[in-house]
C-alpha cells in the first residue's frame, strides 16, 4: 500500500474525529446557553406571577398612608410587603389582599426615604450577597455544563457503537434471547423424569454420542442433527430436554419459538443465525426450541408473502439445520403438541432425524411418576401409590405433580404432618372437578332429581358387563359447574375400545336423563354435558372407527390437533354427512331406550341407592355395590382410603374455621317424602364422618377419567 495514501486515510480519519468532537462541543454550548436563558426567563415569569410593579410615587403614598409592613432593597429594586388589610387592584381589575401580593418598584436615590420609613415604622433591609469570582461564575454557569454534556454524548455514542446502533432492545434486536445453562446447571437429570422410558431410551443414545463419538464414527455413523419431541401438554417434553442437557454435561441453549418472532421483518432470521453462531462457539452443546410450531408452520403461498417474517425465520432455521457441521456435536431438540402443522421440509431426515413421542404414561409410568413427585413429601403409612396410579388413568405427569401438591396442602389444612391416602384421592377429585361450593342453596325437589340422575348413571354402569366401575357418587355442587357427578375409575389399563364398549359408555351417559324420565317424569338441563359427550362418541363410532353397518369402514372425517383436543373435521359429501347424522341419531335413540329399560327393571334398587345417597350426599362405588348385594356399606374399601373422623380445621389467618362444604347446603322448600324401604333391607347408616374433602370430578359427567381413543 502507498504510504502517502495510508497517511491521507489516517489524516482524513483524524479530521472526521475532530469535526465530530467540535460538533459535540457546539451542540453543548448551544444547549447550555439555551438552558440558562430558559432558567432566567422562567425565574422572571415566576416572579411576575406573584409580584406586581407599581410607581415610585405610589410607593411613597403607601408609606405615608401606613399601608406598608416591610421593604427589601435588592438588585436596584424595592420589594414592598403591604399590610394584610391593604387591597391592591391590578390592571385587569383583579383584587389582592396584602398577604397575597408583593409589590416592587425601581430604586431611586432619595435621601429622605430612610427617614420616612423610620417615621412610619416600616421595617427595611438589604440582604448581604457574597461576591463570586467572575471566572468561577462563568465556569459554573457555562463551562461545567458543556463538559458534562460532551461527556454524556460520547458515552451514549460508545454504547451505540457497541450495541450495533441501538439502545436496549433496538441495539440487541438481532441477538438471540436463548437462556444458556452451562453443563449441569439445569438441575435436572433422567432421575427426575419417570413414565417415559421409550423417550428416554432414544435420547440416551444421543447423550452417549456426545460423550463417546469415537465408537460411532468408527463404524461410519453420524450424529443425529435433531430430535422432535411430540406429545400432549403436560407430558414432560421440556423436562426431558433439560434432563438430556443435565445428563450430557454440555451447554444447553433454551429458547421458545415465539422469541424469534418480532414486528420487524428479518429479526427472527437474524436471531436464528446468532443462536447457531453462539452454539458453535461452545460445541458440543444442545439447542432446545420449545413450541417450535410457532415458527415451523407449513409455508403456504396463500397465507404468507415473500417477505413474511415467519417464513423468513423458518427458511433461516432450515438453512442452519443443514449448514452446521455434525462433527461439532450440535444437537437441536424441538418440542410441540401440534406436529400436523409443521412444514414438511422441517421434518425430513437430515434436519429432525428422530420423532420421539412423549405419550401419556401407563400404569407403571404413573406409579414411577408418583414416586418421583413424592420423594420430598412426608407420606403416612396407609399410602398405597399403586392404587393411586390405578385411579388416575389418563393423567399426565403435570396432573400427577399437581395432585401430590394438592394432597400436601390438604394435609396441612387438616392439621397433619404427613399425607395419607385420603388426601391423595381427594386431591385427584379436586383436580378434575374442583372443590365443593360453599353456601349453595338447593331445594329438596332439585336435590331429589340430582340424586336420581347420578344414581341412574351409576346403576346402569353397574348392570352392564363392559362398563367402568363406579368410584364415587355425590350430589354436592362443585366449582366447575357440577351440581353432582358420578366418578368412574378403571380397574385395569385399556388401550382399545370395542363397539360394545362404546355403546356401553353411551348408555351410561344417557342413563342420567333416562332416570329423570323414569322416576321424576321430567327432563332437566343437567344432562347437557352427558348428551354432548354421548353424541361425540356416537359420531366417532360412525365417522372414525368404521363400526357402522351403513358406512362400513369408510372414514368420514380427518383428525385435527391429535395431541390437543383431538377434534376432527368431516371430509365427505353433504348427503353422506346427513346420512351419518341419521345413523348417529339411531344409535343414541337405541341406547336411550336400553338405559330406560335397565332402570325400569331395577326400579327398587334405584330407589334404595337414591335414598341412601340423599341421606349421605356422597357415597363410594363400593358402598353402592354393597347395597346392591345386601352387604354392610361400612366394610368396603375405597382405593385404600380410610374413613376420617373430625379433625380440627386449619385456619389461614381468618376468624372462622373451614367447615365441611356439605354443611352449607340449605334446603328451602318443603321436604318431599322418600320411597319407603322394607325394614329388613334398609342399610344401616354409617356414623357422620365430618369429612370436608373437596369431592372430585366434573359436572354431571358419569366418568371423571375415560377416553374414546382406540
Amino acid at each position: 500500500m502507498d504510504p502517502n495514501k495510508k497517511n491521507n486515510n489516517g489524516n482524513n480519519k483524524n479530521n472526521r474525529n475532530l469535526r465530530g468532537i467540535m460538533t459535540l462541543i457546539l451542540w453543548a454550548v448551544v444547549l447550555t446557553v439555551a438552558f440558562n436563558y430558559f432558567s432566567a426567563y422562567m425565574g422572571n415569569t415566576a416572579t411576575k406571577t406573584s409580584s406586581h410593579e407599581i410607581k415610585y410615587s405610589d410607593f411613597i403614598d403607601m408609606v405615608q398612608s401606613d399601608e406598608v409592613k416591610s421593604i427589601i432593597f435588592k438588585d436596584n429594586t424595592i420589594y414592598v410587603t403591604p399590610l394584610d388589610s391593604f387591597t391592591y387592584v391590578d390592571d385587569k381589575d383583579k383584587s389582592y389582599t396584602g398577604d397575597q401580593v408583593t409589590l416592587y418598584t425601581t430604586e431611586i436615590t432619595n435621601a429622605n426615604l430612610l427617614s420616612l420609613l423610620e417615621e412610619h415604622n416600616v421595617e427595611y433591609t438589604h440582604p448581604y450577597q457574597a461576591k463570586m469570582s467572575p471566572v468561577l461564575e462563568l465556569m459554573i454557569t457555562y463551562i461545567l455544563p458543556i463538559v458534562l454534556m460532551v461527556g454524556l454524548f460520547m458515552l451514549v455514542m460508545r454504547i451505540l457503537s457497541k450495541n450495533g446502533g441501538g439502545i436496549g432492545g433496538l441495539g440487541n434486536v438481532g441477538k438471540s434471547n436463548a437462556k444458556v445453562y452451562m453443563e449441569k446447571t439445569t438441575g435436572v437429570t433422567f432421575k427426575d423424569v419417570a413414565g417415559q422410558d421409550e423417550a428416554k431410551e432414544s435420547l440416551e443414545e444421543i447423550i452417549d454420542f456426545l460423550h463417546n463419538p469415537g465408537k460411532y464414527t468408527a463404524i461410519g455413523a453420524k450424529l443425529p442433527r435433531g430430535a422432535l419431541l411430540v406429545g400432549s401438554p403436560g407430558t414432560g417434553k421440556t423436562l426431558l430436554a433439560k434432563a438430556v442437557a443435565g445428563e450430557a454435561n454440555v451447554p444447553f441453549f433454551s429458547i421458545s419459538g415465539s422469541d424469534f418472532v418480532e414486528m420487524f421483518v428479518g429479526v427472527g432470521a437474524s436471531r436464528v443465525r446468532d443462536l447457531f453462531k453462539e452454539a458453535a462457539k461452545v460445541a458440543p452443546c444442545i439447542i432446545f426450541i420449545d413450541e417450535i410450531d410457532t415458527i415451523g408452520k407449513s409455508r403456504d403461498g396463500g397465507k404468507f408473502g415473500g417477505n413474511d417474517e415467519r417464513e423468513q425465520t423458518l427458511n433461516q432455521l432450515l438453512s442452519e439445520l443443514d449448514g452446521f457441521d455434525p462433527s461439532k456435536g450440535i444437537i437441536v431438540l424441538g418440542a410441540t403438541n401440534r406436529p400436523e402443522v409443521l412444514d414438511k421440509a422441517l421434518l425430513r431426515p437430515g434436519r429432525f432425524d428422530r420423532r420421539i413421542t412423549v405419550d401419556r404414561p401407563n400404569l407403571a409410568g404413573r406409579l414411577a411418576t408418583l414416586q418421583v413427585h413424592t420423594r420430598n413429601i412426608h407420606l403416612a403409612e396407609d399410602v398405597d401409590l399403586n392404587k393411586i396410579a390405578q385411579a388416575t388413568a389418563g393423567c399426565v405427569g403435570a396432573d400427577l405433580a399437581n395432585l401430590v401438591n394438592e394432597a400436601a396442602l390438604r394435609a396441612v389444612r387438616k392439621g397433619r404432618r404427613a399425607v395419607n391416602q385420603n388426601d391423595l384421592l381427594a386431591s385427584f377429585e379436586v383436580v378434575i372437578a374442583g372443590s365443593e361450593k360453599k353456601g349453595t342453596v338447593i331445594t329438596e325437589e332439585e336435590k331429589r332429581i340430582i340424586a336420581y340422575h347420578e344414581v341412574g348413571h351409576a346403576l346402569v354402569a353397574a348392570k352392564q358387563k363392559n362398563a367402568q366401575p363406579v368410584s364415587k357418587i355425590t350430589i354436592v355442587p362443585h366449582t366447575q359447574g357440577a351440581l353432582g357427578y358420578t366418578l368412574h375409575l378403571p380397574e385395569e389399563e385399556k388401550f382399545l375400545m370395542s363397539r360394545e364398549d362404546i355403546l356401553t359408555e353411551i348408555r351410561t351417559l344417557l342413563a342420567g336423563r333416562s332416570s329423570e324420565e323414569v322416576v321424576c317424569h321430567t327432563m332437566t338441563s343437567g344432562a347437557a354435558n352427558d348428551i354432548e359427550r354421548a353424541t361425540e362418541m356416537a359420531r366417532n363410532l360412525v365417522a372414525r372407527f368404521g363400526m357402522s353397518e351403513e358406512f362400513d369402514m369408510m372414514a368420514l372425517g380427518t383428525v385435527q390437533n391429535q395431541y390437543l383436543d383431538g377434534t376432527y373435521s368431516m371430509s365427505c359429501a353433504q348427503e353422506t354427512y346427513a346420512a351419518a347424522d341419521k345413523a348417529v341419531i339411531a344409535i343414541l335413540r337405541q341406547c336411550h331406550k336400553d338405559a330406560q329399560k335397565i332402570l325400569e327393571d331395577n326400579r327398587d334398587m334405584l330407589d334404595k341407592i337414591a335414598a341412601y345417597l340423599l341421606k349421605k350426599e356422597t357415597i363410594t362405588g363400593q358402598e353402592m355395590m354393597a347395597i346392591i348385594e345386601g352387604r354392610d356399606p361400612e366394610t368396603v374399601d375405597n382405593y385404600g382410603a380410610t374413613r376420617e373422623g373430625d379433625h380440627k380445621a386449619f385456619q389461614p389467618s381468618v376468624p372462622s374455621s373451614i367447615e365441611a362444604p356439605a354443611k352449607h347446603i340449605s334446603m328451602v322448600s318443603e321436604p318431599v317424602p322418600m320411597p319407603e324401604l322394607p325394614e329388613d333391607k334398609v342399610p344401616e347408616a354409617p356414623p357422620e364422618s365430618g369429612d370436608d374433602t373437596p369431592k372430585p370430578a366434573d359436572s354431571d359427567k358419569p366418568s371423571g377419567n375415560e377416553s374414546d381413543n382406540t
